[in-house]
């Protein structure tokens, strides 16, 4: 059987499609369509179109959309924000949309959202006349499934892999071809910090448990630690280079898991060339629809589900903010909810927030109150552990008084005597008399 053909044009005569009002979905991560977004700009400059709607994930490479030359052209109305489009949001002129990463697709399936034209990127067609969507899911498939107009690019560097990511040609419109390397995303080596956090981490992992974990240093220090467990399972929104060598050594085998048995469950993918090649034609990973990886109640149906993720601060009660630094938005929700939620609920599942007691400049990130303008991403009904350089601590059935004194336990020893005074402050005399 041969390759299945079609005709190809160019990223300027794809682009044509789009006009004034419409809203364009973009897929994400390694896979954001970047000779489509070149192009719809260079239509934006000329002033070809107004007042287009732009909504992605976390997006990797430029997005001049987002910048200020392209008020009233674009209005970028992100589901997260990702650090190339932080200043516009910051500023003022793009926007987020705040939404649990699980509900993503939800805008669009159920018409919050409408979608006039899809800009994605795919594997070169088989036989059958399938295309992949290789390396990102998330909420793109039900943009396609949606959507007015889709234009796909037909990328040789895409990885084929299995699951929700393969859809039949005929579900794209135009489609473009382009051979540039997918983007790359490249992490910081731990802090010495962040590998005694994932020390902790692991020591809380329990062979056989199913994973999940956020991205960056932390969740990379983690598996650093993994090497001496055993069958360890894989559901996540996402992973990285980190879970390689546990595959390749077999410490993840997924012989656990009560769904997905002997698979690693994601919908997007953020890693080196290594993770593409990895995914590529393997059946042991599944790239799947994000209303599945990251509904709840599907999450609390694997047996020891633990959720690794980090935050940028937390207050005395247990409020987590994990989007933003006051009112500055920094990223977004995420899937941080969707997981603590499910990986609580599961058979002797663990949800662990982790992070650094400081930030780099030395302000504590364990705080009394959180920064005015910050939001409550975890609450302080669905926290269960938190972890810093510090210790790992267990809040869930504390009291108010019993979470202060544990969190001050772990904060970094310059804040522990502030934060004991705000503590007084607070609750009196007795937070000391029950010491």
């Amino acid at each position: 059987m041969t390759q299945r053909t079609y005709k190809a044009v160019t990223p300027q005569e794809a682009v044509k499609v789009i006009k004034s009002g419409d809203h364009i979905h973009l897929s994400s991560v390694a896979s954001t369509p970047q000779c489509l977004v070149d192009a719809m700009c260079e239509r934006g400059r000329n002033r070809e179109f107004q007042n287009v709607y732009i909504h992605h994930l976390h997006t990797e490479g430029d997005a001049p959309y987002a910048n200020q030359e392209f008020e009233g052209v674009f209005q970028h109305d992100a589901f997260f924000v990702g650090g190339n489009v932080r200043k516009g949001v910051q500023a003022g002129y793009a926007d987020y949309i705040p939404v649990m990463l699980s509900e993503t697709q939800k805008l669009y399936r159920e018409k919050y959202l409408p979608v006039d034209v899809v800009m994605l990127q795919v594997c070169p067609p088989d036989a059958l006349g399938y295309v992949s969507m290789g390396t990102s899911v998330d909420a793109t498939l039900a943009a396609i499934e949606m959507a007015k107009t889709v234009i796909a690019v037909v990328n040789p560097s895409m990885p084929r892999s299995y699951g929700d990511s393969l859809i039949p040609m005929s579900m794209i419109d135009i489609f473009v071809e382009d051979d540039s390397p997918l983007f790359p995303a490249h992490f910081s080596d731990p802090t010495a910090e962040e590998i005694i956090i994932g020390k902790f981490c692991a020591e809380l992992i329990e062979d056989g448990a199913c994973l999940q974990m956020g991205i960056g240093a932390i969740p990379n220090a983690v598996l650093a630690q993994l090497g001496n467990h055993k069958d360890l399972g894989i559901h996540t929104e996402m992973f990285a280079d980190g879970v390689l060598p546990l595959v390749e050594s077999g410490v993840i085998n997924g012989k656990n898991k009560k769904l997905d048995n002997g698979k690693m469950i994601s919908t997007f993918l953020m890693g080196s060339k290594n993770v593409y090649d990895f995914i590529d034609n393997n059946p042991m990973v599944g790239m799947m629809d994000v209303a599945y990886t990251n509904d709840p109640f599907v999450i609390a149906q694997q047996p020891k589900m633990t959720a690794i993720n980090s935050a940028l601060q937390i207050d005395l009660t247990g409020q987590v903010c994990a989007d933003s630094i006051g009112s500055k938005f920094y990223s977004g929700v995420g899937g941080q909810v969707d997981f603590i939620y499910g990986a609580s609920r599961s058979d002797r599942g663990k949800a662990i927030i982790a992070m650094p007691s400081m930030t780099k400049k030395g302000v504590s990130k364990i705080s009394n109150i959180l920064t005015p303008g910050a939001g409550v991403v975890t609450s302080r009904n669905h926290i269960h552990w938190f972890v810093t350089e510090f210790g790992a601590i267990n809040l869930y059935g504390k009291s108010l008084q019993e979470r202060a004194r544990l969190l001050i336990s772990v904060a970094h020893p310059d804040y522990r005597e502030e934060l004991d005074k705000a503590a007084f402050e607070r609750y009196g005399s007795h937070f000391y008399f029950l010491k």
